[in-house]
Order: structure tokens, then C-alpha cells, then sequence
């Protein structure tokens, strides 16, 4: 399980390894254009129920931890439905990789 360190808060978002490195590539683009955007996910099984989302920005510090040491092989629909997604008004909802189509 990866963690998503965002700002200052005291608990990491934790998010599946394979999921978090696709999602790495968006945020780090949209940051690199200097970007600001949300991030929405639904709480997993065994936390209160619910969705929560943040508001990336630029300058708020942010740091990915993965827990496997080597990268996975990304998948380019799964980066862009994540992308297009980031580009929209409800920014970047994260989607299952069954949900999109294999290349």
C-alpha cells in the first residue's frame, strides 16, 4: 500500500502502489504546469464510509512513499482517463484500472 503525503497533515491518504504511481505522473504533471486541481477518492472498506477530496496546489509540499521498491509498468489509458478527469471541473476522481479500457 503507497501513502500520499499532502501539506501538513498528520495522516498519509493511503492509495494501492499500482494506482498511486499512474496517479503520480498526473499530479506531477498538472503540477509542473503549475496547476491547481482536486483529488477525490471513496474512503476503503474498513474506514468511516464516504468520499474525500483535497485541493492540490504547487506550493503545498507533497510526497508519494510506495511500498514495492520497483516501479510498476504504467498503463497510458489509465493515465489519461485519470488526466481528463484532472482537466475537469470535479477535478481527478480516482478510477479503478478495470474501469478503463486495455490499450
Amino acid at each position: 500500500m503507497g501513502l500520499l503525503y499532502y501539506g501538513g497533515a498528520a495522516e498519509p491518504i493511503e492509495i494501492e502502489d499500482r494506482a498511486l504511481a499512474h496517479l503520480k505522473v498526473v499530479i506531477a504533471t498538472k503540477l509542473r504546469r503549475n496547476e491547481s486541481f482536486t483529488l477525490s477518492w471513496r474512503h476503503p472498506q474498513g474506514d468511516d464510509p464516504g468520499r474525500s477530496t483535497i485541493w492540490l496546489h504547487p506550493s503545498i509540499p507533497l510526497r508519494f512513499v510506495f511500498e514495492t521498491p520497483e516501479p510498476p509498468e504504467l498503463r497510458g489509458d489509465w493515465i489519461n482517463a485519470m488526466a481528463q478527469s484532472a482537466n475537469s471541473s470535479g477535478g481527478i476522481t480516482m478510477v479503478a484500472e478495470d474501469m478503463t479500457p486495455s490499450e
